[in-house]
């Protein structure tokens, strides 16, 4: 078990849920963002890349309304 100390906003923290639900959707928000952000980082960094086909649905017919 870890103990920290957090300064966070009072008004915030009373619109929270409950303290430990709190704390873990914000780590989890700042681990996805990380990711995503190391992801952004890659991008165009592979010149000799093949486009990759992207498989889309058929737009669907319109009819004709007479």
């Amino acid at each position: 078990m870890v103990k920290k100390t957090f300064q966070i906003d009072e008004q915030l923290f009373q619109d929270a849920k409950t303290d430990t639900e709190t704390i873990r959707q914000g780590l989890q928000a700042l681990v996805r963002h990380a990711a995503y952000e190391r992801l952004r980082a890659l991008r165009g960094t592979e010149p000799d890349a093949i486009d990759v086909a992207r498989r889309r649905e058929k737009p669907a017919a319109r009819r004709r309304v007479s």
